[in-house]
């Protein structure tokens, strides 16, 4: 009998360590013979704390929502007796939410203890590393990867076997490898969730990148924010040079190459590779001008190959399976599966990884479960703060690089948050260039000041004092910033900004003629009020008041005095009657 407690960081912050204590004081105990692992994060966030039963013939049930106190029920049902506890485990609804992805990427999150080097290779790990250096040379593994028509995961999409050649073929030595785990994006977890469940995957991927490439070093960059991600992968590099997959002469082959970690301090724009490899030097986080190109010249002037986590834990499978396998899910263009971290106002909220070409509509509605309360979508962010809006008219839009390009929006590191008919769209914008703006290296001019008059302009429309030749003018800023800034940060920070004014103009109309929020979320444009007809003069508004903001006395109704009312919304949560409306 085996127990696996599921201790990514959702687990863990969902109360996962309690569970993983209950387990084992219930073993202890009941004097019972029961082997306790630990997994990182499935993909079923909203579930979490997850715990998993396999019989001794290998039958699984997972138990969600689990708290210490459910473990004993388990335990002495399951355990002892072999009956599974149905009230606590996984329903045939939230089934599907695995049923309906295509794992590759994410094919041992979650099943493997990512702190055990022998689960890794019980799965099947580092066989494609010993298939590449001793059955193939540098190019053929540059050729499988040609074939597999992977791109980089990151954002841009570039074709990864480009990149690699284009290193090999640079003049130059050492050569470098260097995964971008600076994963910054508002909502986004992908990265995180990979180096925390099955770190050795990135560095299989990294070592079979090095042997493409020639290169003999290889660096993480990984953000400080992800301290247990950085803690397995420290454990997974010294677990790989004691087996022989890191170090000198890897597998007797004679190949060297070894993998440090750096951790990032939180820049945003370091998820920009010149700028990555500028804080790498121990520079300040700035991006540089391309050409040359970090393939010429990049760490240390040497040539260099970046790729992000999602790329590198690709690669292991597809040298493995062959580049044919991968080819065979996807679409013409895009290739493979992806992962996205799908946040917002969607009931399943998690990551999950499906085949390239599938409808946006199939992820938030089949996968994800749809609204939240039930609600009319309104839109989707794809890219995060680099990203656009995606309106529910363009949902069955299919997830593809050219596909989403299309609609304004970028496929970027796979962040998916989902936006209902309470969002506020300009508010979404201003929330987004916020972010931007703040992240900003300041290098550029257009960047610097150009983030910060749209900003500027945001801000005053979402106060109520919009002007009608705002929209214009924002339009007019969004097109030179992308114009004129040097990195990928400064040309894609409009895109929230002018995908919402494309799709959802007569938001920002609404905001500026009538004054008035569609969303009834801006809180300089909408006020609070009691229903005299539904009041039952019940108080509890005016108690939980924060600011006794409302008057009234028994059997009458109550009055908010709008001069003294914060918006804070407190009596519309706590009133029993739907006596409080928002207007």
């Amino acid at each position: 009998m085996k127990v696996i407690v599921g201790l990514g960081s959702c687990g863990i912050a969902a109360g996962g360590n309690r569970v993983l204590q209950a387990v084992e004081e219930e073993i202890k105990k009941r004097n019972l013979d029961v082997e306790v692992k630990k997994a990182g994060c499935i993909g079923m966030c909203y579930l979490e704390p997850l715990m998993e039963v396999v019989d001794d013939e290998g039958r699984s049930t997972m138990y969600v929502k689990v708290t210490p106190e459910m473990v004993g029920d388990i335990f002495e049902s399951h355990i002892e007796k072999g009956t599974a506890v149905e009230k606590y485990a996984l329903s045939d609804e939230d089934r599907g939410y695995l049923e309906g992805q295509h794992r590759i990427a994410l094919r041992n999150c979650g099943k493997i203890d990512p702190e055990c080097i022998d689960e890794y290779i019980g799965a099947g790990g580092y066989r494609a590393l010993e298939k590449a250096l001793k059955e193939m040379t540098p190019e053929g593994v540059i050729e499988e990867i040609k074939i597999s028509g992977l791109r980089g995961r990151g954002g841009a999409g570039f074709p990864t076997w480009f990149k690699w050649n284009a290193t090999r073929m640079a003049s130059g030595s050492p050569k470098y490898i260097v995964c971008n785990a600076d994963e910054g994006d508002p909502g986004a977890f992908m990265d995180r969730s990979v180096l925390e469940g099955d770190p050795h995957s990135v560095l299989e991927g990294m070592a079979i990148a090095a042997y493409a490439i020639g290169a003999e070093a290889g660096y993480i960059y990984v953000r400080a924010e992800y301290p247990l991600a950085i803690k397995r992968l420290e454990m997974a590099i010294a677990q790989a040079r004691e087996r022989g997959f890191l170090g000198k002469n890897i597998l007797g082959t004679g190949f060297c190459f070894d993998i440090n970690i750096k951790a990032g301090a939180g820049a945003f724009v370091c998820g920009e590779e010149t700028a990555l490899i500028a804080s790498l030097e121990g520079e300040r986080g700035m991006p540089r001008l391309k050409p040359p190109f970090p393939a010429q010249r990049g760490y240390m002037g040497k040539p260099t190959n970046i790729n992000n986590v999602e790329t590198f834990a690709n690669v292991p499978w597809i040298i493995k399976n062959g580049g044919k396998a991968f080819a065979s899910v996807g679409t013409e263009k895009s290739k493979g599966t992806k992962v996205f971290a799908l946040a917002g106002k969607v009931k399943r909220g998690g990551l999950v990884e499906v085949p390239m070409g599938i409808p946006l509509r199939d992820v938030i509605f089949k996968i994800g479960g749809g609204i939240k309360g039930d609600r009319k979508i309104k839109a989707v962010q794809l890219g995060g703060p680099s990203g656009g809006c995606v309106p529910e008219s363009l949902l069955d839009t299919p997830v593809d690089y050219e596909s989403i390009v299309k609609t304004g929006a970028i496929m970027g590191s796979g962040g998916m948050i989902v936006m209902d008919e309470t969002t506020c769209m300009v508010d979404m914008a201003r929330f987004f260039l916020d972010f931007t703006q703040k992240e900003s290296c300041g290098k550029c001019t257009h960047c610097r000041i150009g983030t910060k008059r749209m900003l500027e302009i945001l801000e005053r429309i979402c106060n109520g004092e919009g002007k009608d030749e705002d929209l214009e003018t924002l339009e007019e800023l969004a097109l030179n910033v992308k114009e004129g800034s040097l990195c990928g940060l400064g040309q894609t920070a409009p895109n929230p900004v002018l995908t919402t004014l494309k799709y959802f103009r007569h938001e920002y109309e609404a905001h500026i003629k009538d004054k008035k929020c569609p969303a009834r979320q801006c809180k300089a444009l909408i006020a609070y009020r009691i229903d005299p007809e539904k009041c039952r003069s019940c108080s509890l508004c005016a108690r939980k008041c924060p600011v006794n903001a409302i008057k009234g006395s028994k059997g009458q109704p109550y009055e908010i005095i709008q001069e003294n009312c914060t918006k804070c919304g407190t009596c519309k949560e706590v009133c029993r009657f739907g006596a409080v409306y928002v207007e």
